[in-house]
């Protein structure tokens, strides 16, 4: 049978544990607020423009940090550790987004699109939209990252999970890519 004394001292770290604990959720939900706009806007980005679906991969990236934030070792900055998070959950949307629009477009109609038409040049956001889409995954989101977001590639390459040389060489092919599909689409009139 534990002793007083042994009560006393599973209550003392209970009590010890419980701040830390209150502290960090603290801390998460402060950083929530200051970096929600900026996830939705990175993630509306790199899933292809469409705000219900930005915000619901940020909201799963958030969901999914939280879940992680006890095995966040601090080696990198909390923003990093996030946004590693995010760019992956916006790939695995992108990913499975194939496979939901071709079993789901076997079984009914497209519904009508409800997001307002943009404002701009509609065939210039078409043909910029066409051109990001023919990147790999790991272009787009060093792209975006860097030239959208305001990354640096050192940042983006720990976001990202790689090299510095590596995001490089995804910013430089994308770049090509990029400037080819556009130049090309630009002689042909479209």
């Amino acid at each position: 049978m534990p002793s007083s004394e042994d009560n006393k001292t599973v209550n003392a770290t209970a009590t010890a544990v419980a701040p830390v604990a209150t502290d960090r959720e603290a801390r998460f939900a402060a950083f929530v607020a200051d970096h929600r706009e900026q996830a939705v806007r990175m993630a509306w980005r790199l899933t292809g423009g469409d705000q219900a679906t930005a915000e619901e991969v940020a909201q799963e990236a958030f969901l999914r940090a939280h879940r992680a934030l006890d095995r966040f070792r601090g080696e990198a900055a909390l923003s990093t550790w996030f946004y590693r998070i995010l760019v992956r959950q916006a790939a695995n949307h992108r990913r499975w987004a194939g496979v939901r629009q071709y079993w789901g477009g076997l079984f009914k109609e497209d519904a009508p699109d409800p997001r307002p038409a943009p404002r701009g040049d509609p065939a210039l956001r078409q043909r910029i939209d066409e051109a990001m889409d023919l990147l790999s995954p790991h272009q787009r989101a060093v792209f975006t990252l860097v030239h959208l977001e305001g990354f640096t590639v050192e940042e983006t390459a720990e976001i990202v999970g790689c090299a510095t040389g590596t995001a490089k060489s995804h910013l430089h092919r994308a770049l090509k890519s990029l400037r080819v599909t556009l130049a090309t689409a630009r002689e042909e009139g479209r």
